[in-house]
């Protein structure tokens, strides 16, 4: 391939007068990791309090519970991006809409809110399958202790399950990072938009891509790194083995 690499080109002046490309890239980074990090709050909120109502015994509140997952799980990330961005104003009473579209990082926004309720559907499933491994003995010695059942699954339930999926809870904090690339189609200027901005107006296609998919890698170890070392120090013995969830001696 006769092609002319040229991996000084991170340190040239962008045209757009932003700094150098090498600049734009990390300023591209800073929005990849801020809406990752926001989304990632949301999805994890939404998530525990889904995942534990499908495991309620109340039958309506089990189905309701499984149809939002199903729902924010199975639509495209992107589509619900566009839907979040141009169609939920549109639906809004005008002045609610109106304020939304006038927002100056209405982008932003829209793509911490997909991406937090799109994740929050996949964290919810790991949730309410960390509670369903437990033995059953855990929810019935907590009645035992005379613990109301919202007591019984903040004291015994959840602490265990979340020990039990965080190996998954991981694979979600690399996909979430990963996942905020779709918010370039909403006008985000996050990492994957400041790649293909630097690619435009350079021409240095490889290089751009190149130091893109660098720096995700980058971020995901780390990322993951991070999430092992609060596996290690939250390991409950039978629970959790070589990074998989066990049953627990069902």
């Amino acid at each position: 391939m006769n092609y002319n690499w040229n991996w000084n080109i991170f340190w040239d002046i962008a045209p757009d007068g932003t700094g150098t490309y090498f600049e734009s890239l990390i300023a591209g980074l800073k929005w990849t990791l801020a809406t990752a990090g926001l989304g990632w709050v949301i999805a994890l909120a939404l998530g525990l309090v889904i995942g534990t109502l499908r495991t309620a015994p109340n039958k309506w509140v089990v189905r309701l519970a499984n149809a939002y997952v199903e729902l924010f799980r199975n639509i495209p990330l992107i589509v619900q991006m566009f839907l979040w961005y141009f169609v939920f104003p549109e639906v809004l009473p005008e002045a609610w809409g109106t304020a939304l579209k006038q927002l100056p990082n209405a982008p932003f926004v829209t793509a911490v809110l997909s991406l937090g309720f799109f994740t929050s559907a996949r964290v919810a499933v790991q949730v309410s399958t960390g509670i369903n491994a437990l033995p059953r003995g855990q929810k019935m010695a907590g009645t035992a202790l005379g613990l109301t059942l919202p007591q019984t699954y903040r004291y015994v339930l959840l602490p265990m399950a979340f020990r039990i999926i965080i190996p998954s809870l991981i694979n979600e904090v690399a996909a979430i990072i990963k996942n905020s690339s779709v918010a370039l189609s909403i006008g985000l200027i996050e990492l994957m938009a400041s790649t293909r901005s630097m690619q435009e107006m350079s021409f240095k296609t490889f290089e751009a891509f190149s130091a893109a998919t660098i720096i995700y890698l980058i971020v995901s170890v780390i990322a993951i790194l991070m999430s092992n070392l609060l596996e290690k120090k939250l390991r409950v013995p039978g629970f959790i083995t070589s990074g998989s969830a066990n049953s627990g001696g069902h």
